[in-house]
């Protein structure tokens, strides 16, 4: 079992910054990854960007690349967003892939608005 907590979220003006952080305790060595996911009205939830336990490899959705960046500090994972545009709007969602099955585990997400 692993627990996911998001804090950080809120209202930025377009061209802003915000980080999000979260905070995952329970079983945390067994955390393949650790990842942020995104949804907004109407939309499905789509995975913003991702980083792997073991060699710290990172992905990105082609529409956040060079203004986002994930990090993680053991049961910690931390997304700094630059330059955000209101199109980034959305709830955001901590995820964690825990165990030999890849297990999904969701904050309970944080609201993000960008006005313009």
């Amino acid at each position: 079992q692993v627990q996911l907590v998001e804090s950080g979220g809120g209202l930025v003006q377009s061209g802003g910054s915000l980080r999000l952080s979260c905070a995952a305790s329970g079983n945390i060595f067994s955390i393949s990854a650790m990842g942020w996911y995104r949804q907004s009205p109407g939309k499905q939830r789509e995975l913003v960007a991702r980083i792997i336990t073991d060699g710290g490899s990172t992905n990105y959705a082609d529409s956040v690349k060079g203004r986002f960046t994930i990090s993680r500090d053991n049961a910690k994972s931390t997304l700094q967003m630059n330059d955000l545009k209101p199109e980034d709007t959305a709830v955001y969602y901590c995820n964690a892939l825990v165990g030999p099955f890849s297990r999904n585990y969701w904050g309970q997400g944080t609201q993000v608005t960008v006005s313009s």
